[in-house]
């Protein structure tokens, strides 16, 4: 059972946080390990793992990175090791910043970090805007065209993880490490 369907909700990048919030708690009363103390091992065992999903459920679904990971995952479309090929034009922008972030280790240069700074937020910024339209308009699509939309959010979830590791490249050219 998915987390989802666990919280009786529709899969969707933006639950109801309210909603998520009022189900977890409802469940956690209704499998609270402490009420089943009298009961057979069997059906404690239950409750315990029913909790624990509850628990997991709740960390993933109040979390919007984790949720853009297991609905992406839920949908077939992530798997442990894929290699997923990011587009040519994105890869040869990337690679700009990190020769000049390479460069930087060698020269430090205070106004030019900062530009770099500037021009990788700007891309986050835009990633981010992009990834909310497409989720917006995910939650408003039937199943049937649902499948593009996913690609495209799939694309820009790994850009991201890319963007991430030269944000953390900065971060340790900040802090001299």
């Amino acid at each position: 059972m998915d987390y989802f369907e666990f919280y009786n909700l529709p899969v969707s990048f933006n639950p109801d946080n309210q909603l998520v919030k009022q189900q977890f708690y409802a469940l956690s009363k209704k499998y609270h390990p402490d009420f089943y103390i009298n009961d057979t091992p069997e059906k404690q065992d239950e409750v315990l793992e029913l909790s624990t999903l509850n628990n997991k459920a709740y960390q993933v679904l109040s979390n919007p990175q984790k949720r853009l990971h297991y609905v992406l995952e839920l949908k077939g479309l992530l798997t442990e090791g894929e290699n997923y090929s990011l587009p040519q034009v994105f890869l040869m922008e990337m690679m700009d910043v990190n020769e000049a972030l390479m460069e930087l280790q060698f020269e430090p240069d205070t106004a030019k970090l900062e530009s770099i700074k500037k021009e990788v937020a700007g891309i986050a910024v835009n990633m981010q805007q992009e990834m909310d339209r497409l989720i917006t308009l995910f939650d408003t699509q039937d199943k049937d065209e649902q499948g593009a939309t996913l690609a495209s959010i799939k694309d820009l979830y790994y850009r991201k993880k890319y963007l991430n590791r030269i944000n953390d490249s900065i971060l340790k050219l900040e802090t001299g490490q």
